[in-house]
């Protein structure tokens, strides 16, 4: 049972990890920075070849989170047939 204590320091603590991403990420100066820099190191050739690179990534990363989804839902499927 949940004491309205108990839920409201839940609810500051998310609101404190909340704060604290938020506190971390680049402002748009930074990322001008940081586009700099990789226009820099990476070179105008090389950037096609290393957003394809991620791209792919992402993609081999969601085809594979839908496969263990699927098998999964598949093993759930057939435990309810068994009982």
């Amino acid at each position: 049972m949940f004491s309205l204590v108990t839920i409201k320091y839940n609810a500051m603590s998310l609101l404190t990890i909340n704060t604290q991403l938020l506190l971390s990420m680049p402002s748009g100066g930074e990322w001008l920075w940081i586009i700099l820099a990789v226009i820099i190191l990476f070179g105008g050739k090389k950037i096609p070849e290393l957003a394809r690179g991620i791209g792919k990534g992402i993609r081999e990363f969601n085809d594979a989170k839908t496969g263990v989804k699927n098998e999964i839902e598949a093993g759930i499927k057939e435990k309810e047939t068994k009982a």
